[in-house]
């Protein structure tokens, strides 16, 4: 490690400053820690978030959760309203990473950083969940831009993210086995309006399959899923597997996801 400046900040308003004025935010710090580690990243100042209360906590309003933005995933997966109104939300909280990512990952932290194989952004997009921050509201669908990139600009904040409650969702993964990110997750949310299906893992960021959207949309069944032809000609091809294989995958994770959905909320 190299020489950096930590700030301790207590006050939303204290943070925003430090942001402002060039400090890195750290929040469960699953990702910054290992990058400065490897010298992927050399912020000269932190901003430890981890002692501002108003940015953690789960709250109901009206028909959607509001989360803040530096609540560890473990409390996402232990919550007793949400595992009784949007289970798929603590389903997918409960296997991120492993115990200690769950442990001291945040919300927050992970939707900001945007990585192409994670698990949360599948949900903001699929449930059309809105990203509060310090000087705004964004939908989800203008939030992510690609490949660790968003609609943050320097020194905004990401404060809570707000989570409709939909009829029916599931969130399938496969695991890549070694970081136990996703080679492929899809998540599927059944709402009055029609379904959203978000798929991370598969290419260079999490999209929405309008193909599939459309399917399920009209009929609601695994079937449905299973007759949608996924391209891939835009997906990722490495050594853990074809682009063709990922669209498979996404295929599958659909149909199953669909299945669970219908089996949760029947």
């Amino acid at each position: 490690m190299y020489p950096f400046t930590l700030e301790r900040p207590t006050s939303l308003a204290a943070a925003a400053q430090l942001a402002t004025d060039g400090a890195k935010p750290l929040a469960g710090g699953q990702t910054l820690l290992a990058a400065m580690k490897l010298r992927l990243s050399s912020p000269d100042q932190l901003a430890d978030l981890s002692g501002i209360k108003e940015l953690t906590g789960i709250r109901r309003e009206g028909n959607a959760f509001v989360i803040g933005a530096m609540t560890r995933h473990l409390d996402v997966a232990n919550n007793a309203d949400i595992k009784a109104t949007l289970p798929a939300l603590a389903d997918l909280a409960a296997n991120i990473g492993d115990r200690q990512v769950r442990a001291m990952g945040t919300l927050g932290g992970s939707v900001a950083n945007n990585d192409p194989s994670a698990c949360y952004p599948s949900a903001v997009l699929a449930l059309g969940a809105t990203i509060h921050t310090t000087t705004r509201k964004i939908a989800a669908d203008e939030f992510f831009l690609g490949m660790f990139a968003t609609a943050l600009k320097d020194g905004e904040l990401i404060t809570a993210i707000s989570f409709p409650i939909p009829k029916r969702a599931a969130y399938m993964k496969f695991k890549q086995p070694a970081s136990r990110f996703a080679l492929v997750g899809v998540f599927v949310a059944q709402f009055d309006a029609g379904a959203r299906v978000a798929v991370t893992g598969a290419a260079s960021g999490v999209f929405r399959h309008k193909a599939l959207e459309n399917a399920i949309s009209k009929n609601f069944t695994s079937e449905a899923a299973a007759s949608v032809k996924i391209d891939a000609t835009e997906l990722n091809s490495d050594i853990h597997g074809s682009a063709a294989y990922r669209a498979n995958l996404i295929s599958v994770l659909t149909q199953r996801g669909v299945a669970k959905a219908l089996s949760l909320r029947a």
